[in-house]
């Protein structure tokens, strides 16, 4: 059974950094793609970041330069760095695993992702 549980969120102020970190229960480099997504409250969930087997990863516009995804199969972990954070930044992280890769264009898909984490917080406060 897949299990994806998330860690590092928290409090900073504007301009701070934080890492994520998404472990997985099976070895990552079984997954066809894995990405990071954020809700805030109100709002739908929408897409982070993304990467797959070809080892290419996407980026939603708002955090391009920011943000940095990338998955280590040794330690069945991936990982989003986050920096320059915002007060939009602000929501729930959640960590997602596909089961196949379906093309660029699924990296930043949520329905191409079939394991979901349960969240982590993360806050920016101006």
């Amino acid at each position: 059974q897949v299990q994806l549980v998330e860690s590092g969120g928290g409090s900073v102020q504007a301009g701070g950094s934080l890492r994520l970190s998404c472990a997985s229960s099976v070895t990552t480099s079984s997954f066809g793609c894995m990405g990071w997504f954020r809700q805030h409250l109100g709002k739908q969930r929408e897409a982070v970041a993304g990467i797959c087997t070809d080892d290419e990863s996407n980026y939603a516009e708002p955090v391009k330069g920011r943000f940095t995804i990338s998955r280590d199969n040794a330690k069945n972990t991936l990982y989003l760095e986050m920096n320059n954070l915002e007060p939009e930044d602000i929501g729930m992280y959640y960590c997602a695993a596909a089961t196949y890769f379906r093309g660029p264009n699924g990296r930043l898909d949520p329905s191409n992702y079939n394991y979901w984490g349960q969240g982590t917080q993360v806050t920016v406060s101006s």
